[in-house]
């Protein structure tokens, strides 16, 4: 059945959305978003905008201002964030479009804002502007409710989804651990071979699925230290992954880890789940609601506090070293994955706030 017409949305989005050397959870939920919409009736229109998003470009902001000014009155436009939380000076004149901004990752109010200053004024001016925010956690909503004091009515969550996967087989010593990031300060790379030197007297290979060319200086010094460690010959940088070969680097795991410093979500962390992966990561922002709980209450996986190498190696070694815990976190992870969202639920809630930005 064909679905009915609701609209035409105007999507903005970093022209890097579909760049498979730079696979980031905020491009897959774009372009899922995407799909999710036009299958529900509403007509895309997408505008790829070049540019270093987040960081500000005098050329990539004439390039948003020259998509925003072809836009026509009384338009509703949905903004990937990194864009449009940069470019106040471009999006807040324009009263005579109906703005609805997606937020990944709060450039301001979060980590990033030494990276680029100044950022918090510049989002708060946005996000005040616009009709409604979209947030992908709980928590999110939270930080930009405290920080910018925005209305909570124009404030929404849509969690990223998931699709169904197989269950990962695992092996019976738990050894195959696996991260999925990008080499980046951020996601805890530094902390995370610290901790695995703590557990060197152990057996276990870790595989780091992730762009290298984020951060090419910091990649190549977690590569060298890596090599030059204790752990070096069982640490592995394959790069970027995606299809068949990302989903064998799941298949093939027993454990996810992420020693991220800040996370909005942790798409990864609901991606292992889905597959009965349990989970070794950091308490920091949305992950322990991504993380969530098995329906008797229990965690799948493991939290520990951020920029602390001694017990990120501490979580380590209980899951390497007792059967029963892995026992417990294998089948708390199998029971989680039944109640982990599908990408209908995120696509159902920014349809709504869509239609009510519409009017």
């Amino acid at each position: 059945m064909t679905p009915a017409a609701v609209g035409t949305v105007h999507v903005v989005v970093p022209d890097s959305i579909d760049d498979p050397s730079r696979p980031s959870g905020g491009n897959v939920y774009d372009r899922r978003v995407c799909r999710g919409l036009a299958a529900s009736g509403w007509s895309v229109v997408e505008h790829l905008v070049p540019g270093s998003w987040p960081r500000r470009d005098p050329a990539a902001s004439a390039a948003l201002a020259c998509v925003v000014a072809r836009l026509p009155d009384g338009a509703v436009v949905l903004l990937d964030g990194l864009l449009a939380c940069t470019a106040p000076e471009v999006l807040v004149p324009q009263t005579r479009l109906r703005l609805v901004v997606l937020v990944h990752m709060p450039l301001g109010a979060a980590a990033q804002e030494d990276e680029v200053p100044g950022t918090s004024d510049r989002e708060r001016a946005v996000l005040s502007a616009a009709a409604a925010v979209v947030t992908t956690s709980t928590w999110t909503r939270r930080l930009l409710l405290e920080t910018y004091a925005l209305l909570p009515g124009k404030v929404h969550v849509a969690q990223p989804g998931v699709d169904p996967a197989g269950l990962a087989p695992g092996t019976e010593a738990g050894g195959e651990l696996l991260c999925v990031a990008a080499v980046t300060p951020v996601k805890g790379h530094d902390v995370l071979l610290a901790a695995l030197a703590t557990v060197a007297d152990l057996s276990w290979r870790c595989v780091c699925v992730g762009s290298q060319d984020r951060d090419p200086r910091f990649a190549g010094r977690i590569r060298r230290e890596a090599g030059e460690g204790s752990v070096g010959d069982r640490v592995l940088f394959p790069g970027a992954l995606t299809g068949a070969h990302l989903q064998a680097a799941y298949a093939a795991a027993d454990l996810l880890v992420l020693a991220t410093r800040a996370e909005t979500y942790g798409m990864v962390v609901a991606e292992s789940l889905a597959r009965g992966l349990p989970v070794v990561a950091t308490t920091v922002g949305g992950v322990p609601e991504a993380l969530g709980h098995a329906a008797d209450g229990s965690r799948p996986g493991l939290l520990v506090p951020p920029d602390d190498p001694a017990a990120f190696g501490a979580a380590l070694r209980g899951w390497l070293l007792d059967a029963d815990l892995r026992r417990r976190l294998r089948r708390a992870a199998r029971d989680r994955r039944r109640s982990l969202p599908g990408w209908s639920s995120s696509t159902a809630v920014i349809s709504r706030v869509l239609a009510e930005a519409a009017g």
